[in-house]
């Protein structure tokens, strides 16, 4: 049986993730916003990767537009995981803490920039998928992260 990276420490874990997912999220989009232009994309690898501004309104990678829900949502997905940890939830699980500290480390970051600016800086153009950030980033492997864990049943 392979150990826990967050046996031991789980909410330090949770906690370090989640501001470091925060910080570089917060970091990254500030760069973009201050050197890159709405409509005059940076190629970086070819025609398969390039920085491109963008303001989302939406959801993630700009998938769905449904306002003060998406807010609302992310107000309740932060809340419900302060609370699981404050209760002792990734006492209990400390493989939790990975993906936890992802999803929230991405949701709070996303959540800073709605209440900022009413949307989400977006800048990492795949050319094949919507626009997207660091924090879209962290929600979509925190969360496929979990999945993987409960199609092993863990």
């Amino acid at each position: 049986m392979r150990a826990s990276p967050a046996r031991g420490r789980p909410l330090a874990v949770f906690l370090g993730i989640a501001l470091a997912t925060f910080a570089v999220d917060q970091l990254t989009k500030g760069l973009a916003a201050h050197l890159l232009r709405p409509s005059a994309p940076v190629p970086l690898l070819g025609p398969w990767l390039r920085l491109n501004l963008a303001h989302n309104l939406g959801s993630a990678f700009g998938l769905v537009s449904v306002g003060w829900a998406l807010l609302v949502a992310a107000i309740v997905v932060c809340l419900a995981i302060l609370v699981y940890a404050a209760r002792g939830g990734l006492t209990r699980r400390p493989g939790r803490a990975l993906w936890l500290g992802l999803i929230f480390g991405g949701s709070v970051g996303n959540l800073a920039d709605r209440l900022r600016t009413g949307g989400v800086v977006d800048f990492i153009d795949l050319r094949v998928w919507p626009v997207f950030n660091v924090a879209d980033i962290a929600i979509t492997a925190g969360f496929a992260l979990l999945a993987v864990r409960l199609l092993r049943g863990r």
